[in-house]
This record gives C-alpha cells, sequence and structure tokens, in this order.
C-alpha cells in the first residue's frame, strides 16, 4: 500500500515555508513512511517509526501505545528516548495521562507546556511539550502515538498537522502488521495441530507386516494432506486367519481422520467377535448410521484371509474392487451388495477369491486409480492391472509408477495399497 494521498498533502503543505534542512527532514520521514507499508513485522515497524520520527524532529521522547481492546488498556509496544519506562508498560483507556484520554476520546490531544496540562503524566525530565494522537483504522482505536519536545510549544502547528497525516498512515501500517501476526500465529498453531493429528494417525496404522505362513502381505497409505481419511489395517483373529481392512472416510482432512479413527475402532471391535465380513460391515453400518454427521460415509472393504485354506471371502461396502492376478490374468472382483456405510441399512453380499502359489490381489483407494496427470488422464483400472500383473510388482513401486504418472501434478487424494502374494504353501508337519 502506498501513502495515502492525505499523508502527502500534509507533508507538503507542512514543507511549505520552513527552512531547507527542515524540507529535507520532512521529506525523509515521507520517505519513510512509504518504506514502512512494505514491514509486515510489528515489532521491526514500530521500531522504525519511533527513531525516524525522534531523529527528524529532535524529540526528547517518541512512544506508541498498541490498544487491547479486551483489557481497555494501552500497551506500549516501541519507544525512542524514555528511560522511565519499559515496553510492556500499561495505561488505562480513559484514566491514565495523555494517552488514556486520547484512546477515549479520539481526539490529538497537545500540551505546549506539559507542567499546565492536567492529564500529563511526567516522565523525562527536558520535557516541555508533549503531543498524543490516536491511530484509528475505519473507526477502530489502533493505538496511540505520542511525541515529547525539549522546547516550550517545541510542535508548530504545521508539524501537527504533518504528524496527523503520518498517523493515519501508521495505523494502517500498524493495523496491517498486526493482522498478519496474528494470521501467522494461527497458522503456525493449525499446523503444528496437523503435525500432531498426523502422528496420531500414523500410528493407528500397523506397526509391521503380519507373518502368514504362505503368504508376504504389506500395506502402505500416503496421506494427500497432513492428514487423511483413508486407512488400512491388519487384525489378527486368531487360527492363523487374518482380518484385512481397506477404507476411505468421505473427505479429507482433520474431520475425516477424527471419522477414520472412530470407525477403526468399532470395526477392530466387531470383528474380534469371529462375525463373517459381511456381518461385521452389517453391524458397524448399523452403529455408523446413527452416529456418523448427514453427508458422511465410508467406503471399505474388509475380508478375513484364511492361509490354510488359502482364500480370501470379503464383503464391499461401496468401494473399489479387489483385484486379483493369478493364472488366468487380473480380474476385478465385485459383489452383489454392499452399499456405502453410514447411509442406511443393508446387508452385504460376501464372495471368496483363491489365492493361490504366485497370485497377488491388491486392495487400493480411489488415490491410486483416480490420479490425474497434466491433461485430466486418470491412472485408471486398466494401468492397476497391467502394472500388478508384472513380474516384481511392488507396493512401493506401483506408488512410485502412480506419482510418475501424474507427472508432477501430485496425489491430489490420499493413497492406500495392500498387497496379498501368494508364496510356495508351508506343508504341515
Amino acid at each position: 500500500m502506498a501513502t495515502s494521498p492525505e499523508a502527502i498533502t500534509h507533508i507538503h503543505e507542512g514543507a511549505r515555508g520552513l527552512p531547507v534542512e527542515r524540507v529535507q527532514d520532512l521529506l525523509r520521514l515521507q520517505r519513510a513512511a512509504q518504506k514502512m507499508t512494505s514491514i509486515l513485522d510489528l515489532d521491526e515497524l514500530i521500531q522504525q517509526l519511533v527513531t525516524e520520527v525522534a531523529c527528524s524532529f529532535g524529540c526528547v521522547e517518541i512512544n506508541l501505545y498498541l490498544h487491547e481492546p479486551d483489557e481497555s488498556t494501552m500497551v506500549l509496544a516501541g519507544s525512542h528516548g524514555c528511560t522511565l519506562h519499559g515496553r510492556g508498560t500499561r495505561l488505562r483507556v480513559g484514566k491514565d495521562g495523555m494517552v488514556g484520554y486520547v484512546a477515549a476520546t479520539g481526539q490529538m490531544r497537545y500540551a505546549p507546556d506539559v507542567a499546565k496540562d492536567p492529564y500529563y503524566i511526567a516522565c523525562e525530565e527536558g520535557t516541555k511539550s508533549e503531543v498524543a494522537i490516536p491511530l484509528h483504522v475505519e473507526g477502530q482505536l489502533v493505538g496511540v502515538f505520542t511525541a515529547s519536545h525539549p522546547e516550550m510549544d517545541g510542535f508548530p502547528p504545521e508539524q501537527l498537522r504533518l504528524f496527523q497525516g503520518l498517523c493515519s498512515h501508521v495505523a494502517v501500517a500498524v493495523h496491517n502488521a498486526r493482522r498478519f501476526e496474528k494470521e501467522r500465529t494461527e497458522r503456525e498453531k493449525l499446523t503444528r495441530e496437523a503435525q500432531e493429528a498426523r502422528a496420531i494417525q500414523q500410528a493407528l496404522l500397523p506397526k509391521c507386516s503380519p507373518l502368514i505362513p504362505g503368504f508376504a502381505v504389506s500395506g502402505m497409505s500416503v496421506p494427500a494432506g497432513a492428514v487423511g481419511g483413508d486407512w488400512y489395517d491388519f487384525i489378527d483373529l486368531g487360527d492363523g486367519r487374518w482380518g484385512l481392512v481397506l477404507a476411505d472416510v468421505s473427505g479429507k482432512g482433520t474431520a475425516a481422520a477424527l471419522l477414520m479413527s472412530a470407525t477403526r475402532a468399532m470395526l477392530r471391535s466387531l470383528a474380534q467377535n469371529a462375525c463373517s465380513p459381511g456381518e461385521v460391515l452389517e453391524k458397524l453400518n448399523g452403529l455408523l448410521v446413527n452416529d456418523f454427521p448427514s453427508g458422511r460415509f465410508v467406503t471399505m472393504v474388509y475380508g478375513v484371509l484364511d492361509p490354510a485354506a488359502r482364500t480370501f471371502t470379503f464383503a464391499n461396502a461401496g468401494h473399489l474392487p479387489p483385484l486379483v492376478v493369478d493364472g488366468p490374468g487380473a480380474r476385478y472382483v465385485t459383489t452383489e451388495m454392499g452399499l456405502p456405510l453410514g447411509l442406511q441399512s443393508g446387508s452385504f453380499s460376501e464372495v471368496t477369491a483363491e489365492i493361490g502359489e504366485g497370485a497377488r490381489l491388491v486392495l487400493y483407494s480411489d488415490g491410486i486409480t483416480e490420479a490425474e496427470n497434466s491433461v485430466d488422464e486418470q491412472y485408471g483400472t486398466a494401468r492397476l492391472a497391467a502394472y500388478t500383473s508384472r513380474s516384481g510388482a511392488t507396493m512401493d513401486g506401483l506408488v512410485d509408477e502412480v506419482r510418475r504418472f501424474a507427472n508432477g501434478e501430485g496425489l491430489r487424494d490420499d493413497a492406500t495399497v495392500i498387497l496379498v502374494e501368494g508364496r510356495k504353501a508351508v506343508p504341515s508337519t
């Protein structure tokens, strides 16, 4: 923001009829005022202001107080030449000194002889005259500026007009710096909270892959932001069987992460009761229909891996169909019934897929198949099947390929994968 026309007018009007040296001082002060608009650090702004004014006008003391409306006080934020009061000194609005008077009335107060002014509070011995000017932005009090002079009636009318014009400009600069400081503090707070939420969410994911005879099982989740709504889990059901789940909560960010955490806890509790996948999802859905906010839902694949039978029996709640890669080729396995969880009551059908030696099972979220490149083309199910069919295909390799496909666009949605590989069967003893 440039210096306001009113401020420039005051400066040039104040310069008329003054000695050349004074005119140079005023022009220098004008340049300093213009430079202040680029300073967003509040402390730096205030210190530069009080120093520039003190040097330009030979003042005994320059102070700038900021208004704290919640406490109805004025707080000393910067000073030059003051030896008695430090930063943080507080004056009550309407009660303490010229500053309190000006803050309450909104009018400049000039004391040509401080000894005769009833509101003046003695400070530096050399002070003979003092002016206090309110700083307003859009009718709101921002602060109060004060200048003290070593001579009686040390501020002629043209200087007082200059100060008023300058203070109009300073008020805006201070207001902007305070607002920037507040927004920066809020952003830093949100960043810290997001980092803490991410750490908690990552702690809820499996710490390691389960050891299942005849199978290699692995999973990973890459959130698009600090936190996400995707998650996967491995649940030990006993008797060698494992529950595998991959889910996606609608939405993104902290809200989705909170719903994910709640859903995870419910699912784990239900899965331990040895129910079939369809029964688990039906009971979970009944809980979420009652608890979820309107418009929120979860898509989920939940199944049981039975290493003895070499099968994966699963139910699907509106999620993308699992991919099976085996001798006949790559195919997506669908179920007949299963709406997303949390929308309405319903049942969930089950399907069993065999996972023989050398076969692969892939559970994935739409952050994989719906990843887009620079021309809005999606990675898609065909590319997923083609990659997974390759010899040596890995979960990390899949995510890397999706990133390369996005060609610098980045993952716009959470990307989560579970890969189950059938290994040589372990002979029974």
